[in-house]
């Protein structure tokens, strides 16, 4: 056999092998990448838990789904109006309802109203950590896609139009839930804060080092367009502001104690800049959610401009929480994944008590 032969023989051999290797991979329903971990809500146990993010081919996700299923939950199609029906509970019984891709709890039956608009509706998601909600622009409508946190399962979309206590509307196609019966569900408690102190890839970290705090995200906010990009956002022409979103357990750390923490860790003096970082998404910021939090802002703003806490004028800004537009995974935990201390200045332990973590 001339040598040609003997190379040519070994290529083929070894796209052979590659070919074989991709092939098991799609049977047994490994991925080719690492697997990512999210955190999700359980209400069973009532407590957040990591898990693998769950990420298959279509090819696996036709086989998981019914032809409908994969139609909707998969390709965003929806469901025809007073078709789709979800499995109640007997009288008596709790449930939940939960992805029919991945098993993720979504919601309570007790959230579960009738809208008279022909599809499952809900006033609130089991947990904000189990959904993701992003702008649809399709058809020509503006409208709010909710997708499964955990197999980015299209679901459905919200509107702001529901009952009380929230007002709003999560108008969900019935073939995407399975209802599972379960007593003594609980519904998540954390409480919800947001900050802009300079780059979020530093101040997300130093967040993470408190005791109570359970999640951190880092974003966008008080911008005025759609979705915006990294990149959009550093032309400092959208208007939007680097921002961690922080849930925290109010049993174990307060919002009083994540203000104090806020003003130790960066210059809340300097317009649009900290440190070698200059543009107004780098300014300093608090984004409340409720009046409670804007009036323990204000007041602990006011303590330090009157007991002169700092050299120069304060210019932090405190403003109504608005949309928030998560920055994509490679954003997401920047310093943990690359073994980097944060970059903020961190207040001695001293100052927070047990609320520091070292």
């Amino acid at each position: 056999m001339s040598k040609i032969a003997v190379d040519a023989f070994k290529l083929c051999l070894v796209i052979a092998i590659v070919v074989f290797s991709m092939l098991m991979f799609e049977v047994i329903g490994f991925s080719k990448e690492e697997a990512i971990k999210i955190r999700i809500f359980d209400a069973a146990r009532g407590t957040l838990r990591e898990v693998d993010k769950v990420t298959k081919t279509e090819a696996q996700w036709k086989k998981l789904l019914a032809p409908e299923q994969f139609r909707i939950m998969r390709q965003k199609g929806t469901e025809a109006a007073f078709v789709g029906r979800c499995e109640l509970p007997k009288k008596g019984e709790e449930g939940i309802y939960q992805c029919v891709g991945c098993g993720t709890d979504l919601f309570l039956v007790s959230t579960k109203f009738e809208s008279g608009t022909g599809w499952p509706s809900f006033y609130e998601p089991v947990s904000r950590f189990n959904i993701i909600t992003q702008a649809d622009d399709g058809f020509g409508l503006h409208r709010v896609e909710v997708l499964c946190a955990r197999c980015d399962a299209h679901l459905g979309h919200v509107f702001d139009d529901g009952p009380p206590p929230t007002g709003k509307r999560y108008c969900i196609n019935a073939v995407a839930l399975k209802f599972v019966k379960v007593d003594g569900l609980k519904k998540e408690q954390l409480g919800i804060a947001a900050f802009g102190a300079g780059c979020f890839w530093g101040v997300q970290s130093a967040f993470d080092t408190l005791k109570g705090v359970k999640e951190t995200f880092v974003g966008f906010m008080g911008g005025t367009t759609k979705n915006p990009t990294y990149e959009e956002v550093c032309t400092q022409s959208t208007g939007y502001a680097e921002v961690v979103q922080v849930f925290y357990d109010p049993g174990v750390i307060s919002y009083d104690e994540l203000l104090d923490f806020f003003w130790g860790i960066h210059d809340p003096t300097t317009l649009n800049q900290q440190g070698p970082d200059v543009g107004n998404q780098y300014r300093s910021v608090i984004f409340y959610y409720s009046a409670e939090q804007e009036k323990a802002a204000r007041l602990i703003k006011e303590r330090k401009e009157k007991s002169h806490a700092f050299e120069k004028p304060i210019v932090t800004e405190i403003v109504s929480a608005g949309d928030f537009t998560r920055a994509d995974a490679y954003h997401q935990d920047y310093f943990k994944k690359r073994g980097l201390k944060s970059t903020c200045r961190l207040p001695k332990a001293t100052r927070l008590g047990k609320a520091v973590n070292y």
